[in-house]
């Protein structure tokens, strides 16, 4: 039985090694330890207990005010130890936060083997995302073997030189974590008092996400702008925002949208309600990038506010579109929606690209191969439209076609979820992550 360690810190990473956790413990194959960074501090415990993961490892480097070369250097000085002390045979790293990237770089100093879950993924702008896009190649180079969840970041994996032999096309964990997470929440309420009677209305939801350091500044002020013009214009329409404790990013935002009947606000969701309220909406609004992946995997168009994006699998499938910053597009994109029933059908029963629930399993399976204790797995392909979960499986979509085809005073509200950056910094309330969800980082 081989020892795999399993390093994250953050939230998004724990929602995306959680499938892989479970199928690992499922596994003869191997015996996983668990090693946080708490890079992110109650974001993460609350993932832990909605999945009922159990951390061995603490390395609790969470620092008031930490910069990007704190977290770097205390997951070094933490973890490098740690290593020399298990010799776990892997250290398994996710994505593309400093975490990811300095535990791969712990693993390397310590002559560990190095997986990399999502590997791939590239916007080929080193400074949008900044970090994540340096994050991520260098992580690339410091891995042994890259999980690419699309045929996509395979290609972006071979053009940057990786041994095609030492890719493997998993899918996205997300989706497994999405579907587990809606199926476990869909008898429970929302955690906000704002969101009590969302189920009690047929209105139609639209979901809106902006956290990216990118857009702070005159864009930010943009986006407030469209969703106070489109509450105005779409009366029947309800707008629901969990709120970034950011204060930057709520100046910007609440002036816009305080003030109006059909805008919800709330604070930041944990995963589950999050999972729910993204299930009960007929469209999102965001600049996450992890949205523009969970989205399709329930049926739901995704609209992104961004002039590019690392995942241009969804723009070529149609469940999704960039609509960038820019405040009549924005409106004038969700109209559109909102009115044209065939425009909305295409991207709600368009494939989705990124996995099939079972990227957990394919991902043990990857592993098990690479070590040399199994057959190597099917890999996933549904780039081309021909394989993997289309839209109309999952359960959201004849609900939202539905409400498409009825009367327009059915009008679902607008959810505005911001993130707090890579570093975690506190942000006065507390941070959030990518979907808006609370992350007590004091």
């Amino acid at each position: 039985m081989k020892r795999l360690m399993v390093v994250y810190g953050t939230r998004p990473e724990a929602i995306k090694m959680a499938p892989v956790i479970e199928a690992l413990g499922r596994s003869p194959m191997f015996r996983p330890t668990v090693t946080v960074t708490a890079q992110h501090r109650g974001l993460l415990d609350q993932v832990h207990a909605l999945f009922g993961i159990r951390a061995e490892h603490d390395l609790d480097i969470l620092a008031h005010r930490q910069s990007l070369a704190d977290i770097t250097g205390r997951v070094l000085d933490r973890l490098c130890p740690l290593l020399r002390h298990e010799r776990p045979d892997a250290v398994l790293v996710q994505g593309d936060t400093t975490t990811a990237f300095a535990g791969a770089l712990a693993a390397f100093y310590s002559r560990i083997p190095v997986v990399h879950l999502e590997a791939g993924l590239r916007s080929d702008d080193r400074y949008a995302p900044f970090p994540e896009e340096i994050n991520r190649r260098l992580t690339t180079q410091l891995a042994s073997l890259h999980l690419a969840p699309t045929r996509d970041a395979r290609n972006n994996l071979l053009r940057d030189g990786v041994t095609p032999s030492s890719v493997v096309v998993t899918g996205n964990t997300v989706i497994d974590a999405l579907r587990w997470a809606v199926g476990r929440t869909a008898d429970h309420g929302y955690g906000d008092p704002a969101l009590a009677d969302l189920d009690d209305t047929t209105r139609r939801v639209l979901l809106v996400t902006s956290h990216r350091r990118e857009a702070w500044g005159s864009a930010m002020e943009s986006i407030g702008g469209a969703l106070a013009d489109l509450a105005r214009t779409e009366p029947a329409l309800l707008i629901v925002a969990p709120l970034h404790p950011n204060p930057v990013i709520r100046a910007a935002i609440l002036p816009h949208v305080a003030h109006l009947e059909n805008v919800r606000l709330t604070e930041p969701l944990d995963y589950g309600a999050f999972a729910r309220l993204m299930d009960r909406a007929h469209l999102i609004l965001t600049d996450s990038g992890g949205i523009q992946e969970e989205g399709p995997g329930l049926g739901k168009p995704v609209l992104v506010m961004r002039d590019t994006t690392e995942r241009p699998e969804a723009l070529r499938a149609g469940t999704s579109r960039l609509v960038g910053t820019d405040r009549e597009r924005i409106v004038k994109e969700v109209r559109r929606l909102l009115h044209d029933r065939s425009a909305y059908a295409a991207m709600a029963r368009a494939v989705n690209p990124y996995g099939d629930g079972r990227a957990a399993d394919r991902t043990v399976g990857a592993i098990g191969h690479w070590m040399g204790l199994c057959a190597k797995p099917s890999e996933f392909a549904a780039d081309d439209g021909s394989s993997g979960a289309s839209a109309p499986e999952a359960p959201g979509v004849e609900h939202g076609l539905a409400a498409q085809r009825g009367p327009f005073d059915a009008a679902e509200g607008v959810v505005v979820h911001e993130q707090d950056d890579d570093v975690g910094v506190p942000h006065g309330g507390g941070d959030v992550d990518e979907f808006g969800r609370a992350c007590a980082c004091q």
